[in-house]
């Protein structure tokens, strides 16, 4: 399979961002941080061993613990720097280090978008759940920084007469329902949520990118370096495209939410067809037949 993603580059850029924090740039993380936390709570079970898989900051690791619903929990990273001191395995990306059905809960958080075989991964995951245990994950989907690709295009290709990519390509919410189906989730379930942040100018975002670790990571990436008269076209055509009356640009940032179960002979299963003992248009039609 052709690479999609720079995997060593996209954990450079996070190792860079660990080593030079920025105020608030982690604001996806902690966003989707307090979705983990509603999620789980309306979930009415508690979980024996959990695992946090390749999120490069304590967030969802935190979430669980104050949860009370989890008794032994393991966190994963691809390097000790992003344990920050805490306990926890060293695995390579993509990798889930835990023997078949020895997990009851396996979270994962902003980093699915970054992997190059997600259908593996999620296998990965289903096979380390004991049955009926739970997946929860999220990850950065399609519609995420539509603005700032429409404008790199744009400038590229008028300045250039071609293009190269320079955002990442992201997963569509009915695709992420889709892979769980292929990987063996039961009762799949996929979800998006789309936010809007403002900025003064397009170098602000992407000065955020920066310091979130979340510039452009392709394999197939152009290797020449994008000059300042590309990005300042491309930031003219952001604010011609992009701001509001007050100057401010918009930029997008799409989450898809991902859960599924691992089969188990107690959950629900839906009714086979023809089972039904009232049909659709005897209720549809009401008793007297109108």
């Amino acid at each position: 399979m052709q690479p999609i993603m720079d995997t060593s580059l996209w954990l450079a850029h996070k190792r860079r961002a660990l080593i030079h924090p920025v105020d608030g740039a982690d604001f996806l993380m902690r966003r989707a941080a307090e979705d983990l936390a509603d999620r789980l709570g309306a979930v009415e079970r508690k979980f024996a061993k959990a695992a946090v898989l390749f999120c490069q900051t304590s967030a969802a690791a935190d979430v669980l613990a104050r949860s009370g619903k989890v008794a032994d929990l393991a966190r994963v990273e691809t390097a000790a720097a992003f344990l920050n001191g805490a306990a926890g395995l060293i695995a390579p990306p993509e990798t889930v280090p835990f023997e078949p059905q020895s997990l009851d809960l396996v979270v994962s958080l902003l980093s699915l978008q970054a992997m190059n075989d997600i259908p593996g991964m999620l296998i990965q995951i289903r096979r380390a759940l004991r049955p009926d245990g739970l997946f929860l994950g999220a990850f950065a989907g399609a519609g995420t920084l539509a603005e700032l690709r429409e404008s790199l295009l744009a400038a590229e290709t008028e300045l250039y007469g071609g293009v190269s990519p320079r955002v990442i390509p992201f997963t569509d919410v009915r695709d992420a329902g889709a892979l769980l189906q292929r990987a063996g989730f039961a009762l799949p379930v996929a979800d998006v949520e789309t936010v809007t942040v403002r900025y003064a100018n397009p170098f602000a975002l992407m000065a955020d990118l920066r310091a979130m670790g979340e510039t452009s990571a392709l394999a197939d990436r152009s290797r020449r370096p994008g000059t300042r008269q590309l990005f300042a076209r491309a930031a003219e055509i952001y604010a011609e495209r992009f701001s509001d009356p007050d100057g401010r640009i918009r930029a997008s940032f799409s989450t898809v939410w991902m859960s599924g179960w691992a089969p188990d002979a107690s959950q629900q299963k839906p009714l086979k067809p023809g089972s039904a003992k009232v049909s659709l248009k005897t209720i549809l039609e009401g008793p007297d037949g109108h």
